[in-house]
């Protein structure tokens, strides 16, 4: 049983992603990751609801002790009663820190806390809300085994020659200004394959990617430059290394957007970049370099 985000869920968000993370729950585009962005009062914090239900459950978890992270994540349980394609469903939420508590009906879109930076997540990784779906028989504090997700969304894949120019710089990662959105706020878009499908997942620095509205089994290429291998939509990374003007970097992070601040993103811990440095990106064999 897969289950598709409707539209009506997504728009609320900035950027998704459903492979962009190391861990397993992610395994097969069975969680997605959602970042709101700034909200129209403002606020960076809150975290608007992907659906209307009730609160079943909040609890503290335990998360990886991380310097840059908080003490503790949070998993909130909604019971869900719409949209109608999702009723009856439970959704599992990390990162939030619940404003919310067991019994209290919220609507799609109102906050239900303050987002959380947690320690499930790198330290170039923007706070989000990581969210699943269960049947309600299911394990639900597990963290792995909820159901495979579908985007309900069509995601306009992007050319990019693989070069541009730093516009924004932070400790771990530096972003370009290529490729360029050509609808912010209109549509979701992201980095296209050679095959013409919209990249997602962490290259090479997650175990695994998936490619969105290719459908197709077989070896997946940026530039040229091999990746990996698809199994329908899920790849395989080969053992590659991402290069910025020639040198090694940690990776690419690939993900679907509707803002204007659209760009490829280079997770460059061990390296500095400047603002105005142009730069080009390709993938490489490491059997080759």
């Amino acid at each position: 049983m897969a289950v598709t985000l409707p539209e009506t869920t997504l728009e609320q968000y900035e950027r998704f992603s459903l492979y962009n993370s190391p861990y397993p729950a992610h395994d097969e585009g069975c969680a997605i990751d959602l970042y709101p962005g700034t909200l129209r009062d403002g606020r960076t914090t809150a975290a608007p609801s992907p659906v209307s239900g009730t609160v079943r459950e909040t609890r503290a978890v335990r998360a990886p002790s991380k310097p840059y992270a908080a003490e503790h994540d949070y998993l909130i349980l909604l019971e869900c009663d719409s949209p109608a394609t999702l009723e009856g469903l439970v959704v599992r939420i990390l990162h939030v820190n619940p404003s919310v508590e067991a019994g209290q009906h919220v609507e799609r879109g109102e906050s239900l806390g303050d987002l959380v930076r947690a320690g499930f997540f790198a330290p170039w990784v923007d706070n989000h809300l990581h969210v699943g779906f269960r049947r309600p028989d299911q394990n639900l504090h597990r963290a792995s085994g909820s159901l495979p997700l579908e985007v309900g969304v069509d995601v306009r894949p992007l050319a990019w020659d693989g070069t541009g120019t730093v516009v924004a710089t932070g400790e771990t990662y530096a972003v370009l200004d290529a490729p360029t959105h050509p609808a912010p706020g209109e549509a979701f878009a992201g980095v296209r394959a050679d095959d013409g499908g919209v990249l997602d997942g962490g290259l090479p620095h997650y175990d695994g990617g998936g490619v969105h509205g290719a459908g197709q089994d077989g070896i997946v290429s940026l530039n040229s430059d091999r990746l990996g291998v698809a199994d329908g939509r899920t790849i395989t990374w080969d053992d590659v290394v991402v290069t910025a003007n020639g040198e090694a970097i940690t990776g690419l992070s690939l993900f679907c957007a509707r803002d204007a601040d659209f760009g490829a993103k280079l997770i460059c811990p061990d390296r500095v970049f400047e603002r105005g440095e142009r730069v080009r990106v390709r993938v490489r064999s490491r059997a080759g370099r």
